[in-house]
């Protein structure tokens, strides 16, 4: 794939996301919305407690900060936060001597996780807008990352995993959640622009 390919996948992506961000009541070319986040697992009575402003564009895999190890007083980073659903369930299992830090490359997304935020009173959750390949993160500032689903998203993914390992302490943790193929890609399918698999 050349750096243009790569370009022109990432804008792809990007105006899918805003999109679903802006309009996440619409037709997608991916699950959207908290009865999606339901099939996944997410509580009821736990998505009732949060924003409807995070969960009604939520485009996740899993509820991988309903399942992940989430110590009192870490320091989190939600790669991909998209909405900030994930975001916002591991900024209340923290505390407030944790924090939260919550990156995605959407504007759209993050203008949507913005309001989330400010209508949780999370005062304890930073948003940062960023590519996973270039992450504005200190070294070893996190304790645990998690990341639900933006492998699929990007083919820089040597530099994403070189960034979670700067930035993840040493003994830290990373929680991700992938869609995987079962089953190899036709050459159609392969062929075809609109498959982020390919």
């Amino acid at each position: 794939m050349t750096a243009t390919d790569r370009t022109d996948l990432l804008d792809k992506v990007r105006i899918a996301y805003s999109a679903a961000a802006e309009m996440p009541q619409e037709k997608h070319a991916f699950l959207v919305g908290r009865a999606f986040a339901e099939t996944l697992v997410y509580p009821a009575e736990l998505l009732d407690r949060l924003p409807a402003v995070a969960s009604d564009a939520f485009a996740g895999v899993s509820n991988v900060s309903v399942f992940a190890e989430i110590p009192s007083g870490a320091t989190i980073l939600d790669l991909g936060c998209g909405a900030g659903l994930d975001a916002l369930i591991a900024a209340r299992r923290v505390g407030l001597g944790g924090k939260v830090i919550a990156v995605d490359f959407s504007t759209a997304m993050l203008v949507r996780a913005r309001q989330a935020v400010a209508q949780a009173g999370a005062s304890n959750l930073e948003l940062r807008e960023a590519g996973a390949e270039q992450l504005p993160i200190a070294d070893e500032e996190i304790d645990v990352a998690m990341v639900n689903g933006i492998f699929n998203l990007n083919p820089a993914r040597d530099a994403i995993f070189r960034e979670l390992a700067r930035v993840v302490r040493r003994g830290g943790t990373v929680f991700a959640a992938e869609l995987i193929l079962s089953i190899p890609l036709t050459p159609e399918a392969r062929a075809s622009e609109s498959n982020w698999f390919a």
